[in-house]
Formats: structure tokens, sequence, C-alpha cells
């Protein structure tokens, strides 16, 4: 286990009790070891540590699909590139970049 000289914080958003829920997850032992030491080197509850991961996860898979939907949005809008002429166009600006006086 990792000996911490000093407590490490992480900074989050405070929570009230009112705006928590609970749920239940099963965990690889390995996980499970790894957050309980995790909780004492930075003095936070497993409980907390769990819910800030789960809830960045979340936050990061969402931004991941909205992302997604607008890409086949696009699609149904018939708002495409060509592969071939987005690489071209691609190439004259690295080209003309390097063209440029320095």
């Amino acid at each position: 286990m990792l000996q911490a000289s000093k407590p490490v914080y992480i900074r989050t958003q405070k929570m009230l009790v009112s705006d928590s829920t609970i749920l239940t997850v099963r965990l690889a032992a390995g996980v499970k070891d790894q957050l309980g030491e995790l909780a004492e080197l930075t003095h936070r509850s497993r409980s907390f540590l769990s819910g800030e991961a789960i809830g960045a996860f979340v936050r990061r898979e969402l931004r991941i699909v909205a992302g997604i939907e607008r890409g086949r949005e696009d699609m149904r809008r018939d708002r495409l590139v060509d592969h071939d002429a987005a690489m071209d166009e691609l190439d004259a600006e690295i080209d003309s970049a390097g063209a440029a006086p320095s």
C-alpha cells in the first residue's frame, strides 16, 4: 500500500444528502481494494470516491453520445464531406502553412 506523507484532497462540488440516492454496484475485488487505498490516502470515503468516479464517467459518456448523435443528424440531413475531399483540404492547409515565410 502507498503511504502519503500528508493528506491529498480532491476538489469536488458539495452535495447535499437530499440530492443523493443509493446505488449498489459490483466491483472486481482488486478495484475495491484500490478504491479503499485511495479513500485512505485522500481521507475520503469509498462511497464518495465512487460517486465522483461514476459522475465523471457518466458526464463524459453523455458528451460522447451527444457528439455521435450530432454526427448521425448530420448524416440524416446530408451534411457530409467526402473523406478524400476533406483530406485534400487538410493537406492543402498543411502545405500552405509549411510554405509560409518565417
